[in-house]
């Protein structure tokens, strides 16, 4: 008999139970006859009312054929198990995966969208043949001629099905073949070029498909989309040429249904800011959920990228990858030596965190750089021209459109930009940014905060973020957004596009400059929730690696903020980094320098941070020394416990911070009176004369621990 292993198509969601390959071989006869007679009444019953809209012949026929087949279990209860030979059994416990395989089958194609079917129509009726081949071999040879006392209406129905089952050739609805075509039609068009015509799609689509309304049309994207991240490598069509399907009925959504919303995302969206009052409340609750399989040993955050270690654990590639650069040869969790330091792609695990993520509307985007994305399918050329057609559609209405269909075109527009960076390209390529642009000051809350999100999608492709930057009034009217939006999203996406921009030097001086830009992240910073404190810490991290920016970081306040910033679990490590870069000037030491609690702050990281945030907090002492003078010194030198913090670092910090509290130490030896504090430091700084200050360079040159995960969330 074939394998279930036939139906390994099957949609990861909705996978079959284990008593699909199993038999029952611990029940008693009686009880075999009970079960069998269950499933093929509750998984059947009823069933062939309701044909599905692909592979309605062959359902039915199936279904047909375990009707009889449950007849047949009546008779033979009802007769009672005294009169029921012992060979009948064993063709019963095969009988009992054949319902269930049959049953794995028929709701697989009830469960399955239009396109899909059509797509694997051939493959589907297969499954159905080998089904009906198995009926008829297992009827061969069941042995009904010893069960006398059977009724002939009952036999003369199995004869038949017996003959049927025999007779029964591989069923291909020939209408089903003419739309398959007709679907590759459409693709082939778009590789060649040609955009097919309006009237041919909306007849095909809607009239024969009966893909009627944008809500239908998004199940059959989302279906398609599963199918992508699902696929084994070994099904037919390829990934590339279902991208290209999948490109084709975006395009369609927006030609055939325009704009419409259908009560989708505008009302639920109000519904959502009417419940909860901030949209980031939602998410903010979806995210203390997270299974704690998803999250890495060393982050504790979602991985993005997980990849296996020498010993089998699982870590994200960013925080695995910066342990090892600091010298580590251990497995973080287990302790145990790395055998090699090669990391391993857990794409198992990857597809699973993103299956959570898009079951539970969390933002997933793996990163664009890594060796997985690279081996990737390329989008074929019908995807690419189709994106590109649906991508005009977008930016003409948002241009043209009414204000609630460019509020939709936004909502739109920012949801494509999630799925890819070529994407991002083909959409800032039609012009969508000035557009985008006219919407942030909007008094529409849904358009704002979609068209500041768009921006944000769009910016974490490099070239776009030049694009964004040459509007006119555009990052001004994002600093607006920061400053005044209407919603907490829409705020905390403003800042996180602000750090978007700013990865790129030559803008780190004009972000910093446009008015208000700077006061509004140190807001967010002091008053925000969790992630949009993260989001402004990381921008004006990236504003302080500029030299040019200090003044303006203290005449804005950041300053001040940053070092309030240092007692608070999340945000303490990049605010200390952004101090350290701070202080490299003297203004900025000493503007540290009169903040009573920095040195306090810096000192406590040293004491209970995490590495990184050692390494950070070591480096801005070193250079509050370095650029703050003999009295800023002093007040470092006076810190209490000093002197262990700084052996403690040199024993058991990582390379830099060792590095650095051996520098911080010799400054402390040039001191005068340094016994008076550092007594007991002698081991310390034999230490560091002996392994680490060999290593240092004379200029105490800062290196500054940049975040681990500098990437921005694709929303």
């Amino acid at each position: 008999m074939a394998s279930a292993a036939i139906f390994s198509s099957l949609r990861r969601r909705s996978s079959p139970s284990l008593e699909a390959f199993l038999a029952p071989v611990d029940l008693p006869n009686a009880a075999v006859l009970e079960v069998l007679s269950a499933v093929s009444r509750s998984s059947f019953t009823g069933k062939s009312k309701k044909a599905p809209f692909f592979q309605g012949k062959n359902s039915r026929s199936l279904i047909r054929k375990i009707n009889v087949i449950s007849m047949l279990l009546d008779a033979l209860i009802d007769l009672g198990i005294s009169r029921i030979p012992s060979t009948l059994f064993l063709c019963l416990k095969e009988l009992y995966l054949l319902l269930y395989r049959s049953k794995i089958l028929i709701d697989y194609v009830n469960g399955s969208s239009k396109l899909w079917l059509l797509l694997q129509n051939h493959s589907i009726s297969g499954h159905f043949h080998d089904i009906n081949q198995e009926i008829s071999t297992l009827f061969d040879v069941f042995p009904l001629s010893e069960i006398t006392t059977l009724s002939e209406d009952v036999r003369e129905q199995i004869d038949l099905l017996r003959k049927q089952s025999r007779e029964s050739k591989l069923l291909i609805d020939k209408r089903d073949v003419c739309s398959r075509l007709k679907l590759y039609y459409f693709l082939n068009e778009f590789e060649n070029g040609r955009i097919p015509e309006m009237n041919e799609l909306y007849i095909f689509f809607v009239e024969k498909l009966g893909i009627c309304d944008v809500k239908r049309c998004r199940s059959e994207i989302e279906f398609l989309e599963e199918q992508i991240v699902n696929h084994d490598g070994d099904l037919e069509p390829c990934a590339s040429v279902l991208n290209g399907f999948v490109a084709l009925l975006r395009y369609c959504r927006f030609l055939l249904f325009r704009f419409e919303d259908g009560d989708g995302d505008l009302g639920k969206w109000k519904r959502r800011v009417k419940a909860n009052g901030l949209i980031s409340r939602e998410i903010a609750d979806t995210f203390v959920t997270i299974p704690k399989d998803f999250c890495c040993p060393i982050s504790l955050e979602l991985m993005h990228n997980p990849v296996i270690v020498s010993t089998g654990q699982t870590y994200d590639r960013s925080s695995i990858a910066r342990w090892l650069e600091e010298g580590n040869s251990s497995c973080p969790k287990t302790g145990q030596m790395l055998v090699h330091m090669k990391l391993v792609p857990n794409r198992a695990l990857r597809n699973l965190i993103l299956q959570w993520c898009v079951a539970n509307g969390i933002p997933y985007d793996p990163p664009e750089n890594s060796a997985d994305a690279c081996m990737s399918a390329p989008p074929s050329k019908a995807a690419v021209e189709a994106t590109k057609a649906t991508a005009a559609v977008l930016v003409e209405e948002l241009a043209n459109g009414t204000p609630r269909a460019k509020t939709v075109a936004a909502w739109e527009i920012r949801l494509l930009a999630k799925t890819g960076r070529e994407n991002r390209g083909y959409i800032a390529e039609a012009g969508a940014i000035p557009l985008l642009k006219l919407l942030l000051p909007s008094a529409d809350a849904f358009a704002q905060e979609n068209s500041v999100t768009a921006l944000l999608n769009l910016s974490i492709y490099d070239k776009n973020k030049s694009r964004i930057m040459e509007v006119e009034g555009c990052l001004g009217a994002i600093v607006g957004v920061l400053r005044n939006g209407h919603t907490t999203e829409a705020r905390e996406n403003s800042a996180a596009t602000l750090f978007s921009l700013s990865a790129v030097h030559d803008y780190k001086k004009e972000i910093a400059r446009e008015d208000g830009a700077v006061e509004a992240l140190a807001g967010m910073l002091v008053d925000g929730t969790a992630r949009g404190k993260k989001d402004a810490v990381t921008a004006l991290f990236n504003l302080s690696t500029h030299p040019e920016n200090c003044a303006r970081m203290i005449e804005s306040g950041a300053v001040r903020v940053l070092v309030g910033a240092l007692e608070r679990e999340g945000i303490a490590e990049e605010a200390a980094g952004a101090l350290a870069l701070i202080v490299r000037q003297p203004i900025g030491a000493e503007a540290v320098g009169k903040e009573e609690s920095a040195v306090l702050g810096l000192t406590g990281m040293m004491r209970c941070g995490t590495p990184r945030g050692k390494e950070n907090a070591v480096a801005a002492l070193l250079e509050l020394c370095k650029s703050g003078g003999g009295a800023a010194t002093q007040r470092v030198l006076k810190a209490p416990a000093m002197a262990s913090l700084l052996q403690s670092l040199l024993f058991t910090g990582t390379k830099r911070a060792r590095r650095k509290a051996a520098a911080l130490a010799r400054v402390f030896q040039r001191c005068e009176n340094t016994s008076l504090h550092f007594w007991g430091l002698g081991l310390g700084y034999a230490f560091a004369r002996g392994n680490a200050v060999a290593a240092i360079d004379t200029s105490f040159t800062a290196d500054v621990s940049r975040p681990l995960s500098i990437s921005v969330p694709v929303l």
